[in-house]
């Protein structure tokens, strides 16, 4: 008998092994996580690959109901015997994970099995060498430098990655292992007066805290007592001249070299694996060609061993002291209640099955009167709720206009959770889930693979920068020495450096800046937002004012009489153009939104921004002269696209203007793709076409029979005349 994911369990403990069949696509996620809330225990998840753990991870999190804690412990993803190390944030997420495995008593471990062959630092390690840092504790800045330092840290200008730090002043800024958020202690004398965390783009505090944790920043001793013991171990385990071996000396000198985590068991009398940190043996979880991976990945290493075991400048472990054996990993599981979890394909062996089947294709962009009819008749007949996912937020709104075309009303949900506790048959939301699925009865989840195709999008959040990202000085290492920046009370100035000035028998950090007669001013960094860069055209001509004078006032006030000259010529300008009246083009929602969904890319805030604003300019009865600004490859033609798309739907002709034959020829190459599907003539008219297909355009666009034409300034021409022209698109940098 099959079962509902939403209702999977495991089965009782004492060396319980089972199999789960029949859970397709994202289900698999369902069923997990609907049997670890109703068990007691931790379950590790093994998979084959670092990519299957990413992604099952992602629709853990992204599936979850009230469900316990997520952890994923990745690999180094470098390959054995690399001299190169992983980066800080793996690192980083690597320790988070083991520092709480031994009080986790409720959750979720997921870890390639690439990980879990590899040998780790003792538990011991993590509990030695982390502390808590608490408002109000005593802190002496050399001695918690030198703290950082023993404890793998890098000391930065600024910080942007875990495991660094940055000393100011009093100031101290940490970007703590396994945080998500960077955090700055603030001293009072030699007591941490506040902690906050904040954001390192901006720089702006995001919340204060009472204490944080902090965690080694390296997966092996970093102090002298652990890299002098670690050389120890390397004069006696290797005989070659450590004066020929780079990385040995460059520990000498107090480097850490790259690749070193390829020597991690030198530095312990013993090792661990991940198993060792659970604080009761965890119910695991099989992905079916685990074991594969680990003989595959046990084969490698030997080969890559045999290339380089002779290698006197760089030696290296043999296979047995850097990773557990395929035996070893199979002989510790073997003690774990199991949970098989074979590929949906295969047939089922062992109960229990589920009746989850993967979600059906129903794509909608295909033409034809019937567009959706597979959609639709999927809704009518299918007897549970279906929940449509969106890539990203932007996807999400083209989707709900793509399906109110079709009279598919659906009501949006924040996260899979709220669309669970609610009582909507049709829901949308933002789910990035792998695969969809169904369950007969209960649910379907349809990603946009079922509907537009399996393109890729990206999966990056936007933030819209709140200053001018031209004058914007993010941080101080955008400054160079002598470069102008504009201070906003005293004007243009020359960068020349940070000092270090006692104020109030505090140290405090400050930015020298100087002007004219080599006066000089000192800006804290703290105030950092109210200096810009300098954007007049020759940097090194940028005119010096004089502190104290009121030349940069005289300045400001001449620019505000230049910006209400301009703006009253715009006013006449717009007051004019307003009084005309132009023509509005009327909308087919349906198609444009089927034309829009064609787009392969998510829409930038921007580049939407400059859709809907071009989109209403065609509504209107004003005529549009609209500038749209976008550096290349920034989507500026997408939006000509759907301007002249819908300038075609209302029967009106389209011209773009180029400033070249090679750009009017990609261009028309571009249109011509994204609309081959459509009743839409395009023709491209430059030099380069023969006098009989240019008098065979230029009759098309007289007689009406030509919708879309790209072209040079040929298009300007006495002998071109248009029937319907609607919308002239002209290209940048035209020179008439």
């Amino acid at each position: 008998m099959s079962v509902s994911p939403f209702q999977a369990r495991f089965a009782s403990a004492g060396g319980a092994v089972e199999t789960w069949s029949g859970l397709h696509g994202s289900a698999l996620a369902v069923a997990i996580l609907a049997a670890a809330r109703a068990d007691t225990g931790v379950q590790l998840i093994v998979t084959r690959s670092s990519h299957q753990a990413q992604l099952l991870a992602r629709d853990l999190e992204l599936l979850s109901v009230d469900s316990p804690a997520i952890r994923l412990f990745p690999d180094h993803e470098t390959l054995p015997y690399d001299p190169f190390s992983p980066h800080p944030d793996i690192i980083a997420e690597r320790l988070k994970t083991l520092s709480d495995l031994p009080a986790l008593d409720h959750g979720i471990v997921l870890a390639p099995v690439t990980a879990l062959v590899q040998r780790l630092p003792p538990a011991s390690y993590l509990l030695q060498r982390s502390f808590d840092l608490a408002r109000g504790e005593s802190l002496v800045i050399e001695d918690f430098r030198r703290r950082l330092d023993h404890a793998g840290y890098e000391s930065s200008e600024q910080v942007y990655q875990a495991g660094q730090f940055a000393i100011r002043g009093s100031v101290i800024d940490l970007f703590p292992a396994g945080s998500e958020t960077p955090f700055r202690l603030d001293l009072f004398d030699e007591e941490i007066d506040s902690i906050r965390a904040f954001d390192p783009e901006s720089q702006r505090s995001t919340g204060k805290l009472e204490a944080i944790r902090m965690l080694p920043a390296r997966e092996y001793p970093a102090d002298q007592d652990g890299l002098e013991a670690f050389r120890r171990a390397f004069r006696y385990r290797f005989d070659v001249d450590t004066r020929r071996v780079t990385l040995y000396q460059d520990l000498r000198s107090g480097v850490h070299p790259q690749g070193l985590e390829q020597y991690l068991p030198l530095f312990y009398d013993e090792t661990s694996s991940l198993l060792d940190f659970f604080g009761r043996p965890p119910r695991l979880l099989l992905q079916a060609g685990a074991f594969q991976a680990a003989e595959d990945q046990a084969r490698r290493t030997h080969e890559r061993w045999e290339q380089r075991r002779h290698d006197v400048e760089r030696p290296v472990l043999d296979p047995g002291e850097l990773l557990f054996t395929p035996a070893d990993l199979r002989e510790r599981l073997d003690a774990c209640d199991t949970v098989h979890l074979p590929d949906p394909g295969q047939p089922p062996s062992a109960a229990p099955g589920f009746n989850s089947a993967p979600a059906p294709d129903l794509h909608i962009h295909e033409r034809g009167k019937q567009a959706a009819a597979e959609l639709l008749d999927f809704v009518g007949d299918f007897n549970g709720r279906i929940l449509f996912a969106a890539d990203t937020p932007g996807r999400r709104e083209v989707l709900r206009s793509t399906l109110a075309a079709f009279d598919l009303r659906l009501e949006v949900f924040e996260d899979f959770s709220a669309f669970h506790r609610s009582d909507s048959r049709l829901g949308l939301a933002v789910l990035p889930v792998d695969e969809g699925f169904q369950v007969p009865g209960e649910l379907a989840l349809i990603t946009e693979s079922q509907l537009f195709g399996g393109r890729t999008r990206p999966k990056v959040q936007r933030a819209a920068p709140e200053r001018d990202p031209e004058a914007i000085i993010r941080n101080l290492t955008d400054l160079a020495v002598g470069a102008p920046v504009v201070h906003e009370d005293h004007g243009v100035g020359r960068y020349l450096g940070l000092e270090l000035l006692d104020i109030d028998e505090r140290q405090a950090e400050f930015l020298m800046l100087e002007y004219a007669d080599s006066d000089k001013l000192y800006v804290p960094v703290a105030s950092l937002h109210l200096v810009s860069r300098y954007t007049g055209s020759d940097p090194e001509a940028a005119p010096l004012h004089r502190l104290g004078s009121r030349q940069w006032d005289k300045v400001r006030r001449k620019a505000a009489r230049q910006v209400r000259d301009i703006a009253a010529e715009l006013l006449d300008l717009y007051a004019r153009r307003l009084a005309r009246r132009g023509h509005a083009f009327p909308l087919d929602e349906k198609l444009y939104a089927e034309f829009a969904s064609g787009f392969p890319f998510e829409e930038t805030p921007d580049q939407q921004n400059a859709i809907d604003a071009v989109l209403g300019d065609l509504t209107s009865e004003t005529p549009m002269d609209r500038v749209v600004c976008g550096d290349v490859g920034f989507g500026k033609t997408e939006v000509a696209l759907r301007a002249a798309f819908r300038n075609a739907l209302a029967g009106r002709q389209t011209a773009l203007l180029c400033p070249t034959t090679v750009l009017t020829q990609q261009h028309f190459l571009t249109f011509r793709a994204r609309l081959e599907d459509y009743p839409i003539t395009i023709r491209a008219l430059s030099r380069f076409q023969s006098k009989s297909d240019q008098q065979a355009v230029i009759k098309g666009l007289k007689s009406g029979a030509v919708d879309i034409v790209v072209g040079t300034h040929r298009l300007l021409s006495k002998d071109v005349h248009f029937k319907r022209l609607g919308l002239l698109i002209v290209d940048e940098e035209q020179r008439f």
